[in-house]
């Protein structure tokens, strides 16, 4: 987080802090109140939306959030691209609506992670269904160090790290592999069943304690230890894949190429074509994607 944004944040949540004597572990973007029987509610920072504080919070919700202490900040107006944030409209559940819009009135279909997965157009765009991401790939890097880990002691670890924080069932995890100082985490989620988390959540709020922006409360810290052993974290990157392909052309593509984020790949009628993705410190990288498709695709983001 940027420090006027941080210090607008602090701000909304000291004022709010008298009127409170509880908070939120898994939302510090919240406001929280204590009734006379102890109970404690609270709240989401700019949408007054009520927050289930025994799981994660969505990322919809989250981000809205965000862009909420954002526009509290009196920062001049910035663009903001397809693979960042950006206030999104999100169902009552929590949830993406399948189209969003910007103020300009300029629409777009998304993935239930919030990326865009059709090319823009007007209020009149039709969005039928909200495409799910099923399937979702982090890639982690290390610091150095001097200590040695077996790959079954870093999987069984980080198995434990998003059961305990993210309250991800182990059954989601597809694979975990680890080459030093490289880890691949594979989750795939077919379908979301009641009370169980969603994968594309959970991502969200591992790029956050990464990053240095938790949404968990201050008092928890983020940790990933091997056989009492710390390993410092010190890149993600994260890659996205819905269950349906996406709508872009490859002509669309090309043409819409500087605020593409989402690339199609699945076998049919293979080209190889080179690409400019958005990556996390919103700087552009050229990525050479081999057996494109030239119309249909699954959803990446990098």
């Amino acid at each position: 987080m940027e420090p006027l944004l941080g210090v607008t944040l602090g701000l909304i949540l000291m004022v709010a802090s008298s009127a409170r004597s509880c908070n939120c572990v898994t939302n510090k973007w919240t406001v929280c109140d204590q009734d006379a029987s102890g109970n404690c509610t609270c709240r989401l920072v700019g949408s007054d939306h009520a927050v289930d504080c025994s799981t994660l919070t969505s990322k919809c919700l989250l981000m809205k959030a965000e862009m909420s202490v954002l526009k509290l900040s009196y920062r001049p107006r910035v663009k903001l691209l397809d693979g960042g944030i950006y206030d999104p409209d999100c169902e009552d559940s929590g949830i993406f609506k399948a189209r969003q819009c910007d103020e300009a009135g300029t629409c777009w279909c998304v993935n239930t992670a919030g990326i865009r997965r059709t090319r823009k157009g007007d209020k009149n765009l039709i969005c039928n269904e909200l495409i799910r991401t099923n399937w979702v790939d982090i890639e982690l890097k290390h610091k150095e160090t001097s200590h040695y880990f077996e790959a079954l002691d870093v999987a069984e670890a980080l198995t434990r790290l998003f059961e305990s924080r993210y309250k991800l069932r182990p059954k989601y995890i597809a694979a975990v592999k680890y080459d030093s100082p490289f880890i691949q985490i594979h989750l795939k989620q077919n379908n979301l069943k009641q009370r169980d988390v969603d994968i594309v959540d959970v991502a969200y709020y591992l790029e956050k304690d990464i990053t240095g922006d938790s949404v968990f409360h201050s008092d928890s810290t983020f940790l990933v230890s091997v056989n009492g052993k710390d390993l410092a974290i010190e890149n993600i990157r994260i890659y996205y894949v819905d269950e349906k392909p996406p709508v872009f052309s490859m002509k669309q593509l090309l043409v819409d190429i500087s605020a593409v984020v989402a690339v199609a790949i699945l076998p049919a009628g293979f080209v190889t074509i080179l690409v400019i993705v958005l990556c996390q410190r919103r700087k552009y990288r050229k990525i050479k994607i081999e057996k494109m498709s030239e119309t249909e695709g699954q959803i990446l983001e990098l």
